[in-house]
C-alpha cells in the first residue's frame, strides 16, 4: 500500500450510481475497500451492480481476471439507501448531477453524519471545488477527485484542490488514487482543471484551420493522426463526444477565464449546434454517419513524380532524422553545408517556423518555394502537409509531394496558413501547458502526465515543446502572434524566460 493512502479496511462511499459512479465504485472495490454505493433513483444501485457483475464475468470468460477476483470485488460492494448508512466511511466520492446547489446540499447532509476526519471528494468535471466546499462546515476536507470515463479503464485521476482544501487531505487522496492503480495528477481548482483546459487548442486550432480555408476536417484529422501520432483527430473526437458537449465545455472555460480569446469558441461550432448536427448521436456532425453516406476522405495529392535530384542542406533541427528516413527509402541524396533546407529538383523546401510561405518569401534573402509541416517523429509519421508561396513556381508543391510520397507518406497541399497544421496545433498546446504551469495550476510533470493518461496523447505537451526546443517554440508563437494580431496567440512570459535561459520546459 502506498504511504499515506487510506487503509484498505476503510469504507469508501460513492454517491451516484450512473456510469461514472458505478465505475468509481468498481475501482475502489477492486482495491479491496468495502464500498457503499448509493443513488436516490430507485433501482439504480441494483442496476449498476448487475452491470459491474456482467462486465466482470465477461472478463473472467476472456481470462483477464479470475473468478475469485470477480467474486471478491462484488463482495466488497454494499448497496445503501440512506445517508445514515454511510456514517463510517472514511472517503465519500460524489458523482451526482453537475449542479452546484445539488452538490452543496449533498455535502451538508453528509457532514451531519460523517466523522470530522472523513474526506469529501467531488467527481465534478466543470464546477469549482472552492465553490462546492464554500458552504461546508469543514471545507478543508473537500477535494476534487476527477475520474475519466470509463473509470475502471482510464488511468488518470485529477486531484483538485480548492482554496480551502487541506494539502494533507489532497496528499491522502492522491496516495489513495495511486494505491488504486491510478495515475493521479495534482492541480488547483481553475476552469477546466488540467485536461479540459490544455486540450482546448487541439479543438480550437482545428476549427480555425477549417474556418480559414486551410484544410477540410478530414484532412486536418488525417494530418494530426498520421503526422503527429494522435489516436483520433479533433473532428472525429468532437463528433464522438458530441459537438454540443464540446461547445459547452469550451464556453465554460472561456467564461471562467474571463473571456480570454485563447479559449473563445468559433462560429463553426455554434452553427453546427444551431443546425442540430451534434455528431454521432444525431447521425451528422463534421462527418456524415447516416446509412449509405459516403466516407469523407482526406484531400491528399494523387501520385506525383518521384524527384530526380535531392539535396539535403544543413544539419540543424530535425534534419538528421529526416536524412535517416531518406536513406531508409533508398533515395539518393547529396549533402551541402548551409541553412537547413531540402532542394528538390531545384525547388527550395523548408520546415515551417510559424509564418506563411508567402510572408517568408518577402522577408528572407533565400526564398523557400514550399514549406513543410513539423514532424515530431520522422521514423513513424505517415502524413504531412505542405504549402507553396504565392510568389513561387506553382509546380513546387507537386515536387515536394513527390519527395514525401517517395518516403511512404500521404501528402496534403494545404492553404498557405501560418504554422500549417501540426506545428500550429502543437505549439498552441505546448504554450497552453506552459500557461497552466506559470499560473500555478499544476507542476510540469503533472500537466504532461494528465495529457498522456487522460487523453492518450503520444507525448506530454511540455515534452513536445522540449523536443522542438523552447527557443524555437517561442519563435513559432511570436510568428503566430504577429500573423494573427490576436492575444489568442500570445507567448507566455514563462516561455520567454525559459527560452532566454536556454532551459527545458519540462
Amino acid at each position: 500500500m502506498t504511504m499515506g493512502a487510506l487503509d484498505r479496511s476503510m469504507p469508501v462511499a460513492v454517491i451516484g450510481a450512473g456510469t461514472m459512479g458505478a465505475g468509481i465504485a468498481q475501482v475502489a472495490a477492486a482495491a479491496g475497500h468495502p464500498v457503499y454505493l448509493m443513488d436516490m433513483l430507485p433501482g439504480a444501485v441494483t442496476q449498476a451492480i448487475d452491470g459491474i457483475a456482467a462486465r466482470l464475468s465477461r472478463s473472467v470468460e476472456k481470462g483477464r481476471i479470475s473468478a475469485a477476483a470477480r467474486d471478491a470485488l462484488l463482495g466488497n460492494l454494499k448497496p445503501a439507501s440512506t445517508i445514515a448508512e454511510l456514517a463510517d466511511a472514511g472517503l465519500v466520492i460524489e458523482a451526482v448531477v453537475e449542479e452546484l446547489g445539488a452538490k452543496q446540499a449533498l455535502f451538508a447532509e453528509l457532514e451531519a453524519v460523517l466523522d470530522d476526519g472523513a474526506i469529501l471528494a467531488t467527481n465534478t468535471s466543470s464546477l469549482s471545488v472552492t465553490a462546492i466546499a464554500s458552504t461546508c462546515r469543514l471545507p478543508a476536507r473537500v477535494v476534487g477527485m476527477h475520474f475519466f470515463n470509463p473509470a475502471p479503464v482510464m488511468a488518470l485521476v485529477e486531484i483538485v484542490s480548492g482554496l480551502a482544501s487541506s494539502p494533507a487531505v489532497a496528499d491522502v487522496v492522491q496516495a489513495t488514487a495511486k494505491a488504486w492503480g491510478k495515475a493521479p495528477a495534482a492541480c488547483r481548482s481553475t476552469p477546466g482543471f488540467i485536461v479540459n483546459r490544455v486540450a482546448r487548442p487541439f479543438y480550437g486550432e482545428a476549427l480555425r484551420l477549417v474556418e480559414e480555408g486551410i484544410a477540410n476536417p478530414a484532412t486536418v484529422d488525417a494530418l494530426l493522426t498520421g503526422g503527429a501520432g494522435f489516436r483520433m483527430g479533433p473532428f472525429a473526437l468532437m463528433d464522438l463526444i458530441g459537438i454540443d458537449v464540446n461547445l459547452a465545455a469550451n464556453e465554460g472555460v472561456w467564461a471562467g477565464m474571463g473571456y480570454d480569446p485563447r479559449y473563445a469558441p468559433t462560429a463553426l461550432q455554434r452553427e453546427m449546434v444551431a443546425a442540430g448536427h451534434l455528431g454521432r448521436k444525431t447521425g451528422r456532425g463534421y462527418f456524415d454517419y447516416t446509412e449509405g453516406a459516403a466516407s469523407e476522405v482526406p484531400d491528399f495529392v494523387a501520385a506525383a513524380p518521384t524527384p530526380g535530384r535531392v539535396v539535403l542542406r544543413g544539419i540543424g533541427g530535425s534534419m538528421p532524422r529526416l536524412a535517416e528516413r531518406l536513406a531508409a527509402a533508398d533515395i539518393e541524396v547529396s549533402r551541402q553545408d548551409g541553412s537547413s533546407a531540402l532542394i528538390v529538383d531545384g525547388f527550395c523546401l523548408r520546415v515551417s517556423d510559424g509564418r506563411s510561405a508567402s510572408i517568408r518569401w518577402v522577408h528572407e534573402d533565400e526564398r523557400a518555394d514550399v514549406l513543410f509541416d513539423h514532424v515530431p517523429d520522422w521514423a513513424t509519421a505517415s502524413a504531412i502537409a505542405v504549402s507553396g508561396a504565392a510568389q513561387a513556381d506553382q509546380r513546387a508543391p507537386l515536387a515536394a509531394a513527390g519527395l514525401f510520397q517517395a518516403l511512404g507518406m500521404d501528402v496534403a497541399v494545404v492553404g498557405d496558413g501560418a504554422g500549417l497544421v501540426v506545428l500550429r496545433t502543437m505549439a498552441m498546446i505546448a504554450n497552453e501547458a506552459v500557461s497552466a504551469v506559470e499560473t500555478g495550476v499544476c507542476r510540469p510533470g503533472d500537466v504532461d502526465l494528465a495529457m498522456r493518461k487522460g487523453t492518450n496523447w503520444p507525448r506530454g505537451p511540455l515534452a513536445w515543446g522540449d523536443a522542438l526546443d523552447s527557443r524555437q517554440l517561442l519563435t513559432v508563437m511570436e510568428n503566430l502572434f504577429n500573423n494573427f494580431g490576436s492575444d489568442r496567440y500570445r507567448p507566455q512570459a514563462l516561455l520567454r524566460r525559459t527560452a532566454a535561459a536556454g532551459a527545458t520546459l519540462s
